[in-house]
């Protein structure tokens, strides 16, 4: 098995793993009361969904 010639630095290293973050779900606001909510999901607050009311609160 090959073995590295040098070892690799922090800089390389942190380099390469910018990619790796952690991302915020797709958040968007409530037309119905303005709360944020998670895209294609009923509001918690309000119980509406695409302009109707699915959960009644």
């Amino acid at each position: 098995m090959a073995v590295p010639f040098r070892r690799t630095s922090k800089t390389a290293k942190r380099k390469r793993r910018t990619h790796f973050k952690i991302e915020v779900p797709g958040m968007i606001s409530c037309p119905n009361c303005g709360e944020s909510k998670l895209t294609h999901r009923v509001c918690k607050n309000c119980g509406h969904y695409k302009g109707k009311e699915v959960v009644s609160k």
